[in-house]
């Protein structure tokens, strides 16, 4: 495919019928350029309202995002051992995203929806556990790096014999660009986050990416947000549901919105609890409209799409549950910033769903290994990529209740 930013292609243009979108008279073709994101220009890893735009596209245009893998790692696909950590060359890297798009005619005010027509997977793909994943102390897990081959249908890896995971693709980001005022004030949010101990990814020059604007000799290193965390203007969402067929629905914050996307995942829970899904590159086209009077979008991007996007990816399931008990004298880690005397001596707390899901995954990771034979690491990189965790009810006081729900068809000739 070429990698330039805008490629004519036929003058035959197709009437839309869908809620009243302008014809497509061209594609519009952004990334792919360079052996990493610090060589190609349509790449970022880093938000602000500065960054240059890569391209631009008039709604109702077909945009293919050539997207790298959120690592920006270059796999040899002969290559599917296992290895103790990530190779990546240092976490600045991530995520490196392609665009932004000037969608023109778009104003600061105007609500972008953004329609997901198609995604062609890449031929490797990776998952990781680390200490960066949920309750990874919790499960046992060590640090280990895998590989897996991607076809359009499934994935398989040969550190996880047994496991197949069907093709279910999506973008982890989908993005609009901050204003300032967003800016300022996401980032004086997360500094005070951070000043009271919270978990925080605050600016960081290393790796950033464009260097021009955010990197350690760049005109404006403090304030380009990482991407790790979602914020109202998308981001990071890692929802799985964002499959082809769904419409997102991005706050435009600047003229031209300033669409990006990145973070290819080839299948994910719910969750994502060793900290990746099934990372890959691949290509995916959008088309998009803009809104004027659309949702207000205060707490965060809305999305629509047919139900079937909704369901596991199995004719049968298992599933756990998880409630708010720990042993007394532990404090989860997740909540060790608050330093509350309180918490240590309890045994029960009120209403913690995130300690309860830490619970339901503990309990899927015992019944992975002990119904399936994998240890403890493989099996929480199954739940990160298969897993889905569900709350189930938030009103049951004190004790709120999360669904850890296992997808059975994934195993291969093996017991279910």
């Amino acid at each position: 495919m070429s990698t330039s930013n805008r490629a004519v292609t036929c003058a035959a243009a197709i009437l839309s019928q869908a809620l009243s979108l302008p014809v497509a008279l061209a594609d519009v073709v952004v990334g792919g350029r360079g052996a990493s994101c610090a060589e190609d220009p349509a790449c970022h890893n880093r938000l602000h309202p500065d960054i240059p735009m890569a391209a631009s596209a008039d709604p109702g245009e077909r945009i293919t995002f050539i997207g790298r893998d959120a690592a920006d790692l270059q796999l040899d696909p002969g290559d599917y051992s296992q290895r103790e950590s990530s190779p990546r060359l240092a976490f600045g890297v991530v995520h490196p995203l392609t665009g932004p798009v000037h969608i023109n005619g778009a104003k600061a005010g105007d609500v972008l929806a953004v329609t997901l027509e198609k995604f062609v997977p890449g031929e490797v793909g990776w998952t990781s556990a680390s200490p960066g994943g949920f309750a990874g102390d919790a499960v046992g897990s060590e640090q280990r790096f895998i590989v897996w081959r991607l076809n359009e249908e499934f994935a398989e890896s040969d550190a996880l014999p047994g496991v197949r995971i069907p093709n279910a693709s999506f973008p982890g980001v989908v993005t609009t660009l901050p204003g300032p005022a967003e800016l300022e004030r996401m980032l004086a949010r997360e500094r005070a986050l951070a000043d009271a101990g919270g978990s925080v990814y605050p600016p960081d020059p290393e790796f950033a990416e464009p260097s021009s604007l955010c990197g350690a000799e760049g005109a404006k290193p403090g304030e380009c947000l990482r991407t790790l965390p979602p914020r109202e203007h998308g981001g990071n969402m890692d929802i799985r549901y964002l499959k082809v067929g769904v419409t997102v629905y991005l706050p435009c914050y600047i003229d031209g919105c300033g669409l990006a996307l990145g973070d290819f995942h080839y299948a994910q829970g719910d969750g994502e609890v060793s900290g990746t899904a099934i990372e890959m590159d691949g290509e995916l086209t959008v088309t998009t409209r803009i809104l004027r009077g659309g949702p207000r979008l205060a707490r965060g991007p809305h999305y629509e799409g047919p139900a079937e996007l909704l369901a596991i990816p199995s004719r049968r399931f298992y599933a756990v549950t998880g409630y708010p008990f720990k042993e007394p004298g532990s404090v989860p880690r997740e909540i060790e910033y608050l330093a509350d005397a309180k918490i240590a001596g309890l045994e029960n707390l009120s209403r913690d769903i995130n300690l309860a899901a830490r619970n339901a995954l503990a309990e899927m990771i015992d019944h992975i290994v002990a119904t399936y034979g994998y240890d403890r690491t493989q099996a929480y990189m199954i739940a990160s990529v298969a897993v889905d965790l569900r709350i189930a009810q938030l009103v049951d006081l004190p004790n709120v209740g999360v669904t850890a729900i296992l997808p059975l068809d994934i195993f291969v000739d093996m017991p279910r």
